[in-house]
């Protein structure tokens, strides 16, 4: 018997305590622990997913605190991966949550994904995000991939050789030097990579997969964009 505290979502319609199971099984890695990050962290670690790693190389900033909900002020100057894993393990001690203080790169990025069923890109620029791709192609890992600046962001789920990888779609850093954002656009986004993540697990629903979703908070509007591996990607061909 699962605990109360899953009753709501395991009374929906489709949903039960078989679904819940797959949750409490999986595995998932979260690449970055910003303003994505710590809304991804927090509702799947809510929602029972069964072991969570997290990534992340940096302290905590004073000017992180706008979108970066795991933390608050007596946190500026400490390690977000650790500070993150206490704050989770907190809120559910139930599953297996792991901080770790690193810095990706070609060398360890395979070894911090190779165990996991999911991976979960929340990083803060693109150059990372390349070297995650070409792993998680390699590894043939599914990966959930999202990005924001200012009152705009996107999602998309990545499953290798399947639909395009992230080669396919952008060919360098789109937001250049901007590191302009509102924490609510952090928030939508992350919210909607943590949903994701939870409909790839449970396989309930569509994924975004082959399809951006493109928000823009101005005007509230959602688009999807159908996307298309391309032939010539030098990652995924």
């Amino acid at each position: 018997m699962f605990p109360k505290r899953y009753e709501r979502q395991i009374i929906i319609p489709g949903f039960g305590e078989k679904t819940q199971e797959k949750l409490s099984r999986a595995s998932v890695v979260i690449l970055g622990l910003g303003g994505l990050g710590s809304v991804v962290s927090t509702y799947l670690t809510a929602a029972g997913i069964g072991y969570m790693r997290l990534i992340d190389r940096d302290k905590v900033e004073e000017s992180n605190l706008n979108r970066q909900i795991l933390y608050d002020e007596k946190d500026i100057g400490e390690w977000k991966a650790k500070i993150a894993e206490k704050k989770l393990k907190s809120m559910n001690s139930r599953i297996e949550i792991e901080g770790l203080r690193e810095e990706i790169n070609d060398s360890n990025i395979y070894d911090l994904i190779d165990d996991v069923n999911l991976v979960i890109d929340c990083l803060d620029n693109f150059e990372t995000r390349f070297i995650v791709n070409k792993a998680v192609v390699d590894l043939e890992k599914p990966m959930i991939h999202g990005a924001c600046r200012g009152f705009s962001g996107q999602v998309t789920t990545i499953i290798p050789r399947k639909t395009p990888c992230l080669k396919c779609v952008f060919r360098g850093n789109i937001y250049g030097k901007d590191k302009s954002i509102i924490g609510t656009t952090a928030g939508v986004i992350g919210l909607i990579e943590a949903t994701e993540a939870i409909k790839y697990v449970t396989k309930i629903g569509n994924l975004l997969a082959g399809t951006m979703l493109v928000y823009d908070a101005r005007d509230l509007v959602f688009e999807k964009i159908e996307i298309e591996r391309d032939p010539e990607c030098e990652v995924c061909r």
